[in-house]
């Protein structure tokens, strides 16, 4: 899966989903694509409506505390990645909190606003849940 991103900033966001949080850029400039666990984010500029969209306008959140969507990322130690990224500049909104089953998580933003959570499963057997 991809995941499009639009900044204000391409290069700082570049840097921020390699450096900060450990992505591995598969191209720089406008847009940059940066491979990230096992999907890509492609990060661009923002622009009005084309023939394809011509009602819709891409911007950055206007408001970074009102989300209609964001990115989530599981993984198998929460507190190793939080640390990590911490010490790479990552400011998060909270410090892992455990949930209760069957998770702990906690979520940081972008430079650009974007919401992202990263979580931890505490299920026995792990994440997804089996089929019954």
């Amino acid at each position: 899966m991809t995941h499009f991103i639009v900044s204000d900033d391409v290069e700082r966001s570049r840097r921020f989903y390699t450096e900060v949080l450990g992505g591995r850029a598969l191209r720089s400039g406008v847009p940059s694509i940066v491979e990230f666990y096992n999907g890509w984010i492609i990060i661009n500029e923002g622009g009005g409506p084309t023939d394809d969209k011509p009602t819709v306008v891409l911007e950055t959140p206007q408001d970074p505390d009102r989300v209609s969507s964001f990115l989530n990322l599981r993984v198998s130690d929460i507190h190793a990645v939080y640390a990590d990224w911490s010490a790479r500049g990552a400011e998060f909104i909270t410090p892992p909190i455990e949930r209760g089953h069957p998770e702990i998580r906690c979520f940081l933003r972008d430079p650009d606003g974007y919401l992202i959570e990263v979580g931890q499963t505490t299920r026995p057997g792990g994440w997804p849940p089996k089929a019954p």
